[in-house]
C-alpha cells in the first residue's frame, strides 16, 4: 500500500529536523570510502607475498601505493627506489618531497591522491623494469586502479609512461596529449627525479599541472 503523502512529508521533515538535511549522503559516501579502503587492503594482503618475478628474492618490501582509496587523481611512477624499498611507501625521498611541493602549489595533498608504481618491487640498482616483470606486475596495477576508479591517470616520467603505453616516444612527444589506459584519461608528466637532475625541466612540468589543475581539478 502506498504511504500518504502527507504522512511521508511529516516523516521526512522530522527525520530533517533530527538528523540534518545530508546524513544518508555522507553515510553513503562514507561507507564508499570505507569499502575501497577494505578493498583495496584486501588486495593487498593477497599480492604483497608475491613471487611471481625474481625482483620478489631482492626486495626489502612489497610497497603497494598509498593514498586517498576514493581519489580522482592517481600518479604513477616506474618502480621503488632505495627508500620507497626501505620504507614500503612510494616516492618518499626527495623526489617525494617534491612532488608533495607541487602537489601542494595546486591545492592537493597525499590524502587527496593516490601514488603508486607500475612495479611493486625495486629493481637492484634501480635499473629500467624488465618487459618479464612489467607483464607479472601490470595486473595488479590495473586491478589497483579499478578499485579506485579515478578520473585521471598520471603518468610520472618516460619510463612509467612508455611502459603504460606500450610505446618508445620521447617524453617530450607525450606530453600535452590525453591518452587512455584501463579506460581512464592518461597525462604524462616528468618524473620529480628528473626535475632534480635538470631544473629546466620545471617550468614545463608546472605547466602539465596546471593542465591537470584546470582541465580536472576544476571539474570535480
Amino acid at each position: 500500500m502506498n504511504p500518504d503523502p502527507e504522512s511521508l512529508f511529516q516523516y521526512l521533515d522530522q527525520t530533517r529536523q533530527l538528523y540534518g538535511n545530508h546524513l544518508l549522503l555522507e553515510d553513503i559516501e562514507q561507507d564508499d570510502i570505507e569499502t575501497r579502503h577494505t578493498d583495496l587492503d584486501l588486495f593487498n594482503q593477497s599480492i604483497c607475498n608475491c613471487q611471481k618475478c625474481p625482483l620478489s628474492q631482492t626486495r626489502q618490501n612489497f610497497v603497494f601505493g598509498v593514498g586517498n582509496p576514493k581519489a580522482d587523481i592517481v600518479f604513477i611512477g616506474e618502480a621503488p627506489g632505495k627508500q620507497e624499498d626501505f620504507q614500503g611507501v612510494p616516492f618518499v625521498g626527495r623526489a617525494g618531497k617534491l612532488l608533495d611541493k607541487i602537489l601542494a602549489a595546486i591545492e592537493l595533498t597525499r590524502n587527496d591522491v593516490y601514488i603508486c608504481n607500475v612495479l611493486k618491487c625495486r629493481p637492484p640498482n634501480n635499473r629500467d623494469p624488465l618487459p618479464s616483470e612489467v607483464e607479472k606486475c601490470e595486473p595488479y596495477l590495473i586491478k589497483q586502479l579499478h578499485l579506485i576508479s579515478p578520473k585521471l591517470i598520471v603518468a610520472l616520467g618516460r619510463i612509467a609512461a612508455c611502459t603504460m603505453l606500450q610505446t618508445k616516444e620521447s617524453l617530450k612527444n607525450l606530453r600535452n596529449q590525453i591518452f587512455t589506459y584501463a579506460q581512464i584519461d592518461l597525462l604524462v608528466t616528468y618524473h620529480p627525479a628528473a626535475l632534480l637532475r635538470n631544473p629546466n625541466f620545471k617550468k614545463p612540468a608546472w605547466e602539465d599541472f596546471q593542465l591537470i589543475r584546470d582541465k580536472y581539478l576544476r571539474k570535480l
